[in-house]
């Protein structure tokens, strides 16, 4: 009896524990500037019980530090090699005690590699290039892999003549050349933009996704940092979904081993000339998942398929959430649909949607997940040429009591009292005009402060904004008709008020 009612218990808290996170979805704690043009790359690192975030564009790389309630602070700027980039395939690590940030300098044809201060700022202390032997140019993903003895590197990149290559990692930050592996017809690492590692049974595996030639591989990788393929998926025209291969990532459930991966189909490329293989067929984007048999090798195992209720077109990052022994919860940053996707994939290894939010920018690979205390958060960064935004989210309950209601965002200016009329004229001319620059308005007015209570602290306008859901007012923080108002109107103010509530719909 004690057996059933135990069972019984455990039934009922998986069963609630998967309903809450049906209702997960996310809401944004904060937003930054950074130096850079875009934002490529991001990682996270803990240190002395501080969160730091590392966003790398092009040219620099901008340190913040994350606090408890998602707010951002600047610590500081730290210039790429010969100011090139953008930074891919960041990764932090902790090599023999000291911290290390491992860079990928894009178009500088090397790794960087920086040691973590106390303050979470950067030093650096090595840096590799590129050469005939190793694929270290265009570089574009880095892993780190711990074995028994010794730490390793692996890179993979998008040059002419791909590869997987691996590097020893010294106490002091210094990478030695252990092994490289040249691209060829029968392994995917042309193009490799995911990586992802299981500890199977003693056992370490790699599992790689290649770009440009549409597939994923796996290897088996040995104490000394030595490697070999053990198995490779192709892409096809029908059930498969692996044309531009992006990213990979995986999650250990129960006893089961799961790789998923994800794909920016090259259909959304224009650039000539820089897809290799230009017959290929779309049918569809989707999530792909793998199981990993007792070998190591990947199993294809079940597909998550985009529709008019996912936001999964041109996947660019895979962000584990959280992971227990019944399900792990993943975000998916999207390019084409501007987008992070949240979704559930179960013991048995099937992927199914939660929410998302549309964030009003492109991500491309700039999206990190990290936990503070109890708090999942997410940061994420806009490829958007000249934007130079990143923006940190709570993954939080979704707020049903929303639910049929109208987002009213009100903003108020009290101006300074020497401001030029003739350009706050303009300046509010230019933000009034927002309802026909940003679709996702439903509903603007403003005008003219004339309260006779004396209460309005010399803000002399107010503008209210009606939106018809969060994902309208992502689209509207981040349009670059509104960045270009405000960027006016700051110049002229003496303060600004901002405050949204849900209302009903009249």
């Amino acid at each position: 009896m004690k057996n059933l009612i135990l069972l019984i218990v455990l039934l009922w808290f998986q069963i609630g524990y998967s309903q809450v996170c049906d209702n997960l979805t996310l809401y944004r704690t904060d937003f930054k500037n950074v130096s850079g043009n875009n934002t490529v790359s991001i990682t996270s690192y803990e240190k002395n019980g501080k969160y730091y975030v590392y966003a790398g564009g092009e040219g620099d790389v901008d340190v913040f530090s994350l606090n408890a309630q998602g707010k951002l602070t600047h610590v500081e700027k730290q210039e790429l090699y010969k100011k090139k980039g953008p930074a891919r395939g960041m990764v932090a690590d902790n090599i023999k005690g000291t911290d290390f940030l491992f860079l990928a300098n894009k178009f500088g044809d090397a790794i960087e590699v920086f040691k973590i201060l106390d303050d979470g700022a950067l030093e650096q202390v090595f840096m590799i290039h590129d050469n005939e032997d190793i694929h270290i140019g265009i570089g574009i993903t880095l892993q780190v892999i711990h074995m028994k003895n010794a730490s390793y590197l692996f890179a993979g990149g998008l040059e002419e003549t791909p590869g997987l290559s691996c590097f020893l990692i010294h106490e002091d930050g210094k990478l030695t050349h252990v092994q490289s592996m040249k691209d060829d017809d029968r392994i995917h690492t042309d193009g490799i933009i995911g990586m992802f590692v299981h500890k199977i049974d003693g056992k370490t595996f790699l599992y790689t996704g290649g770009f440009q030639d549409n597939g994923v591989s796996s290897f088996r990788v040995y104490d000394n940092g030595k490697f070999k393929n053990i198995n490779n998926i192709s892409d096809n025209t029908t059930d498969k979904y692996l044309t531009g291969t992006y990213p990979v990532n995986g999650a250990k459930i129960g006893s089961n081993y799961y790789v998923i991966v994800g794909h920016r189909h090259h259909k959304y490329y224009t650039r000539k000339g820089f897809i290799k293989k230009t017959d290929f067929v779309y049918h569809g984007d989707a999530l792909s998942v793998f199981k990993v048999n007792k070998k190591g090798e990947l199993v294809p195992h079940s597909v998550l398929k985009d529709d008019e209720n996912t936001k999964l077109q041109g996947q660019t990052r895979i962000e584990m959430v959280s992971v227990n022994n019944n399900e792990a919860i993943l975000a998916v940053g999207t390019r084409d649909d501007a987008s992070i996707q949240l979704c559930k994939l179960n013991e048995q290894g099937i992927l199914s949607p939660i929410n998302y939010l549309q964030t009003g920018f492109p991500v491309y690979y700039g999206l990190r997940s990290l936990t503070i205390e109890d708090d999942n958060f997410l940061v994420a960064g806009s490829i958007q040429w000249g934007l130079r935004k990143i923006a940190a989210y709570k993954v939080g309950l979704k707020d049903l009591s929303a639910s049929g209601k109208v987002l009213r965002h009100v903003v108020s200016f009290r101006f300074k009292k020497d401001a030029n009329q003739e350009k706050v004229n303009e300046a509010l001319a230019m933000f009034g005009n927002l309802k026909n620059e940003i679709p996702e308005i439903s509903k603007l007015e403003w005008g003219l402060n004339n309260s006779t209570e004396g209460l309005s602290k010399g803000f002399d306008y107010c503008f209210t904004i009606t939106f018809n859901d969060v994902h309208a007012r992502e689209i509207y923080v981040f349009h670059k008709a509104h960045l270009a108002a405000g960027k006016k109107i700051m110049p002229l103010l003496d303060d600004v008020f901002v405050m949204d509530y849900w209302s009903d719909n009249e």
